[in-house]
């Protein structure tokens, strides 16, 4: 963003609009999203030109992402009190080995909006992917390879238990780590899509066949004890 800008400004989302329009080469985006909440801009006055937006026929529905319950809750009653378009979609962080303290909270309000829900980090950085081990160092071409931040935030000893665990769940079941990462996620409320990330078209594959896995509620309880300590079932 340009110097002095933020997310939220009304200005800025409808020329950040176009501007997407222009390089997509197209009159109209499926989901628009706000990416952070703006604490320097009303809500309101975000959502006021995001359902202009709507209305112009620019953009067909909104979202937001990183937002807490309290104020995905307070954004939705913003909207509704001043009669304009709410958000459609939350993107939150959320897998097996992390989620939010209060994802519970939220998405029992986002039942109450019937707002759809897209985790992203599905596969915690590629630690569910079983590729990364306490014992050799992160190859530099993988995502936590190249990003030492993001390897000290995933690689824990919490995170790599739980990952065996979990890998050992899943081999029990004739299954692999993705598949269950996957399959998860699909099984949790409001979960309407997953966000996940492919190098080639087999990975592709992959990921789309890992959610034909449907989990039965023994399973789920099964597998929320194996999850890290003080993350809830």
């Amino acid at each position: 963003m340009p110097d002095g800008s933020s997310g939220g400004r009304p200005d800025y989302v409808r020329s950040s609009c176009d501007a997407s329009l222009r390089r997509l080469g197209t009159d109209h985006i499926d989901l628009y999203q706000l990416h952070f909440p703006d604490d320097r801009t009303p809500i309101g006055d975000t959502l006021e030109a995001l359902s202009d937006l709507i209305d112009a026929g620019k953009v067909r529905a909104i979202g937001c992402s990183n937002m807490s319950a309290d104020q995905f809750d307070w954004a939705q009653r913003s909207a509704a009190d001043r009669d304009l378009h709410g958000f459609s979609s939350v993107q939150n962080e959320l897998s097996l080995l992390r989620q939010q303290e209060d994802h519970d909270e939220l998405v029992r309000i986002m039942g109450e909006f019937e707002t759809a829900f897209l985790p992203y980090f599905p596969l915690a950085s590629g630690v569910l992917t079983g590729k990364y081990t306490r014992d050799e160092e992160p190859d530099p071409g993988t995502r936590l390879g190249g990003n030492p931040r993001m390897r000290e935030r995933w690689m824990t000893d919490e995170n790599l238990d739980a990952a065996e665990r979990l890998a050992a769940w899943a081999g029990n079941h004739d299954r692999t780590l993705l598949e269950l990462a996957f399959s998860w996620l699909a099984a949790q409320p409001c979960v309407a899509s997953v966000i996940a990330g492919a190098t080639s078209p087999d990975q592709v594959a992959a990921n789309v066949a890992a959610v034909d896995w449907k989990l039965s509620a023994d399973e789920l309880d099964e597998i929320a004890a194996l999850r890290p300590v003080g993350i809830p079932g």
